[in-house]
């Protein structure tokens, strides 16, 4: 399509009243004058944000607090902007819209014109004084992603919009919007479904509970659940360890590795409160202990005939990789046997000195190398491994040096996104907006650092609203495509960010009530769990064969969802390991 030419700036243009067509089929000139438009205003107004392609008409008002625009939104001629106003990834504010006081968008949020979004209100508490002259308050408002308003809309504060609902025109909302639902009418209320409700769907946290045990008690059969496990336990120990090599195998036929070790101690001491009887708990830290390089603290892999494989290589000064902490699964191996001999009681022989003598400037570098775009679950394990590797170190009184300890908090601080709250970023725009890596890579990356560590989240709202969206994602959250890692990976985050904020408290309660009634049926009596949910289209699937690995992995999930919704008394246990819910150390 021909570019179209627009004015210079002093009246409105074409783009001003249908921005969407701005970045296809304005000139170079008209271009580089919105970038130019851009780069002023945030010159002027440090709390604002603005990510890449986005257009902001200077026939806007535009007078925020905080201004945070994601990747492709928009604002429209003669829309009206005030307050604390933050827009995830292609949203449009269109003209003569108004959006004031504190309102939260999620992605793809598309706003019709003239539409009101009021986060504020006045108080009118003295009769005797003007209203105008009371002071104002603020509950806001909150939109999730995939959200349709019509033109001519009325939102007020404190209403929360669901992911994928629809406003109709005219449509005057006062009271939260149930996710996937089509309202309309004043006031409004529900007219149908976009996408049927799942259970819970925009109602409060009794209510959610309520709905995701449908038809049975979600209190008593977690606690079922939990009895059957302890006395199926032993058997399920029993079925993958391998006699004649005196070690566990994830499952039967499987090859025995340090995981399963380590995945079969943290099974017995969750459901039976001691470590396997297959091996006495002293030769069980013995043989961890025997794993770990004199030189560099770091765990090979066993090779097939038992025997620890080649030494991980360690740092040197200057390097630009983690390539030490990453041969031979050494990053997993300091988190999993580290809280394996902590649980048996013991710990390992020597330092990881390969984190110890890392020099701040390496770290850095080390760091900002990481493949965030597109492999940020292996940056996020990158870190996790650091973290655990400190947390291991520090009772020795070997924190490192100088100043790594703050350069890694310091890197970590100043590169989370604002908008996410996340470290990494999709692949690129071909990918769909897939948030996959990036909300797993933050669950590895917070877990053995800020949840390690007992140390705020930076931006925990906005934890939860990538979250929230990215578990709306049915081809990883059906209940038959869910798997330990994905689960895990969002429930931590929500659980995590939930000790800070109430913020979207029913939206989590739901969705951790949904996953956890789904979860229940994911057991398979005296094997356990798979480490993929199984399903009819899977049968043959290695990854839905129950062991230890999932096994492990799902006990810990339940108690996180338990404890979200608030039933976590019911299981009778508390992960000690990996997964311990409480910081293991303070800085």
């Amino acid at each position: 399509m021909d570019t179209v030419t627009a004015n210079d700036g002093n009246q409105p243009s074409v783009f001003d009243y249908s921005p969407w067509r701005f970045w296809s089929q304005a000139d170079e000139a008209e271009q580089q004058r919105q970038l130019g438009h851009q780069k002023q205003l945030l010159a002027d107004n440090p709390g604002w944000a603005f990510g890449d392609r986005v257009f902001v008409s200077d026939q806007s008002a535009v007078q925020n607090d905080v201004l945070e625009l994601g990747d492709r939104s928009y604002i429209a001629g003669h829309a009206y902007l005030s307050g604390e106003v933050r827009a995830g990834r292609d949203c449009t504010i269109n003209v003569y819209t108004v959006v004031r006081g504190k309102i939260t968008m999620g992605d793809a949020v598309r706003i019709g014109a003239h539409t009101s979004i009021l986060g504020f209100n006045h108080t009118m508490t003295d009769p005797d004084v003007e209203v105008f002259r009371q002071p104002t308050n603020s509950k806001g408002v909150t939109i999730g992603s995939d959200v349709w308003i019509g033109s001519h809309v009325v939102i007020v504060d404190g209403v929360t919009i669901g992911d994928k609902a629809m406003l109709a025109a005219g449509a005057v909302v006062t009271k939260d919007v149930p996710a996937g639902a089509v309202v309309g009418g004043n006031p409004a209320r529900v007219i149908k479904w976009r996408v049927p409700p799942t259970p819970g769907a925009g109602v409060g946290a009794s209510e959610a509970l309520r709905q995701a045990q449908g038809s049975g008690d979600l209190a008593g059969r977690l606690k079922d659940f939990a009895d059957r496990a302890r006395s199926q336990a032993d058997e399920i120990l029993a079925r993958s360890w391998v006699a004649d090599r005196g070690k566990f195998a994830d499952k039967p036929g499987a090859a025995v590795n340090v995981r399963a070790q380590c995945d079969a101690i943290e099974i017995a001491d969750l459901l039976l409160g001691r470590a396997p009887d297959q091996l006495p708990a002293d030769e069980q830290a013995a043989w961890l202990r025997d794993l770990q390089d004199r030189r560099t603290g770091l765990l090979t892999e066993i090779e097939l005939d038992g025997t620890p494989g080649p030494a991980p290589r360690g740092y040197h000064p200057g390097d630009t990789d983690f390539g030490g902490l990453d041969d031979h699964g050494s990053a997993y191996h300091v988190l999993c046997v580290g809280y394996a001999l902590d649980l048996l009681g013991s710990g390992f022989a020597e330092p990881i000195t390969a984190y110890a003598d890392v020099r701040p400037e390496d770290l850095v570098t080390m760091l900002d190398n990481l493949p965030w775009h597109g492999r940020a679950w292996h940056s996020g394990a990158m870190i996790d491994a650091v973290g655990t590797a400190l947390r291991w170190n520090l009772p020795r009184d070997k924190s490192g040096a100088v100043g790594a300890t703050d350069a890694l908090y310091g890197w970590m601080l100043t590169h989370s996104d604002p908008r996410t709250g996340m470290w990494g970023r999709p692949d690129g725009p071909t990918d769909g907006g897939d948030m996959l890596q990036v909300v797993n890579g933050f669950y590895r990356a917070s877990r053995g650092t800020y949840a390690q560590f007992g140390l705020p989240l930076p931006y925990p709202e906005r934890v939860i609203d990538t979250v929230l969206a990215h578990v709306r994602t049915q081809r990883y959250f059906a209940p038959e495509r869910q798997n330990a890692c994905n689960v895990l990976d969002v429930i931590h985050p929500l659980w995590l960010a939930g000790r800070q904020t109430d913020y979207r408290h029913d939206d989590v309660t739901r969705v951790a009530g949904s996953l956890l009634d789904n979860a229940l049926g994911h057991w398979t009596d005296g094997q356990g769990f798979g480490f993929q949910a199984p399903s009819a289209n899977a049968t043959s699937a290695v990854a839905t064969t129950p062991g230890l690995q999932g096994t492990e992995m799902w006990l810990a999930i339940l108690w996180l969802l338990a404890d979200t919704v608030g039933i976590a008394s019911e299981l009778g246990y508390r992960p000690r390991g990996v997964h311990r819910p409480e910081p293991a150390l303070s800085l």
